[in-house]
């Protein structure tokens, strides 16, 4: 475990909710891109399951991309940047992307199980989430303002 503090779950959760607004315009640039490939011909109170499968599918792709490549270039995403916060490898050093792409997978069913992936962080010694413990990483504090 790296010798960094920590980051405590009231800070990550104010990152994750700042990473919603690069999120939700990334959505909308995407959800733009698929209903151009459908020329723009689809009901949109009743889209065909095909067209909203992939359009799911592509937001699922595009936010997986924005954390994994936030997460293995500097460690951090947006909201992270603002809070000084940082995903670093249980061993020190960047987090390599098949394990940020598995931190990315299970952070998913960390939040949608109510959240308890993410209260782990108050039980666990040292504040690791659900995600944190599947890839072997950790969420620590960015000691200066220059991140």
């Amino acid at each position: 475990m790296p010798t960094a503090t920590p980051a405590p779950l009231h800070l990550r959760l104010f990152a994750l909710a700042y990473d919603l607004f690069p999120l939700a315009a990334l959505w909308m640039a995407t959800a733009g891109l698929v209903l151009l490939a459908a020329h723009g011909d689809v009901d949109v109170a009743h889209p065909p399951a095909g067209y909203r499968l992939f359009l799911q599918f592509a937001l699922l792709a595009v936010s997986a991309v924005y954390f994994v490549l936030s997460w293995t270039r500097g460690g951090q995403t947006i909201g992270m940047r603002a809070w000084r916060i940082r995903i670093v490898a249980a061993e020190g050093g960047a987090l390599p992307w098949p394990r940020a792409l598995l931190r990315f997978g299970v952070a998913l069913p960390s939040l949608t199980a109510f959240g308890l992936g993410f209260l782990w962080c108050l039980v666990d010694r040292d504040r690791r989430a659900w995600h944190d413990l599947a890839a072997r990483s950790a969420c620590v504090r960015v000691a200066n303002a220059n991140v």
